[in-house]
């Protein structure tokens, strides 16, 4: 399995995510129109139980969102998105011991969710968002950069890259930088490929193949292909039938030196972690 530069410890609000390992991180979308679940757990008892069966199965992070990404997505207000988010937020922190991760790109949702009890800002848009960027330094908080062209409504019009592992390197390169400047320490930043983010299915599958060589940035990497569109691609497969395929990713991206996955099917990718893991441990 591949080492790692980073530290191994990561705060995040009052707890500390030991990042010497790998952990999984249970996706809970409190929206209507998300590729996979959209609509699910919409509700606020429903999203608060999903997040407690998924602790139970072994996640070290709950991730919290308001806003689908998915291609083509609409821009959500930012009432709505904290309607959506900050009760259920609110909630998990005060009833279950795990780490709270937020999806969002909003200054006013990163700002109250973290105090709330949000432990990572997870931004598909990597503090560009006006505002965005210092709200996150204000929280304190350790911070996800994904990398992203354009917008989720039209991120997939036709992406081109002439290196691409070298243009992806050098946006998350330049997000750190800004981070850096507005007060978040680079112990702080995690960073995230963007599988199915502004690219082709040749180029999740490349740069998949050569993830290795975004830990020459010397940060932790979360990656997220749960159920994505280049699973269905390569197997012929529709959104529900997907399981085997992302625990395929999930295996590869775990000795490719990931040390979050963010995932849908929780127990299942746990077991996929910890059988790795007992290989890993023996003699």
């Amino acid at each position: 399995m591949i080492s790692t530069l980073h530290p191994t410890r990561l705060p995040c609000g009052n707890r500390v995510l030991d990042l010497s390992r790998t952990h999984v991180m249970g996706i809970l979308n409190i929206t209507p129109d998300s590729f996979s679940d959209g609509g699910r757990f919409a509700q606020r008892d429903l999203a608060i139980r999903h997040a407690v069966a998924m602790v139970e199965a072994g996640a070290t992070l709950i991730d919290v969102g308001g806003e689908s990404t998915r291609p083509g997505a609409k821009v959500v207000g930012v009432a709505e998105e904290l309607d959506r988010v900050a009760p259920v937020v609110d909630a998990i922190a005060r009833e279950l011991d795990v780490i709270i991760s937020v999806d969002t790109s909003t200054p006013q949702v990163i700002s109250e969710t973290a105090r709330l009890g949000a432990g990572l800002i997870n931004d598909v848009r990597s503090l560009r968002r006006p505002g965005a960027l210092q709200a996150a330094a204000d929280t304190g908080l350790p911070v996800c950069l994904m990398h992203m062209l354009g917008e989720p409504g039209d991120m997939q019009d036709s992406p081109h890259y002439d290196d691409l592992v070298g243009e992806v390197s050098a946006f998350l390169d330049e997000r750190m930088q800004a981070c850096v400047a507005a007060g978040i320490p680079v112990e702080r930043v995690v960073l995230d490929p963007g599988f199915g983010f502004a690219k082709t299915h040749e180029h999740n599958l490349s740069l998949f193949r050569h993830m290795e060589a975004l830990h020459a940035l010397g940060r932790p990497l979360l990656v997220g292909v749960s159920r994505k569109s280049m699973v269905g691609r390569a197997l012929n497969r529709t959104v529900d039938q997907r399981l085997s395929g992302s625990l395929a990713l999930a295996a590869m991206a775990m000795f490719k030196g990931a040390r979050i996955l963010r995932v849908h099917d929780v127990a299942e990718t746990v077991d996929v972690v910890r059988m790795i893991a007992a290989v890993e441990a023996a003699e």
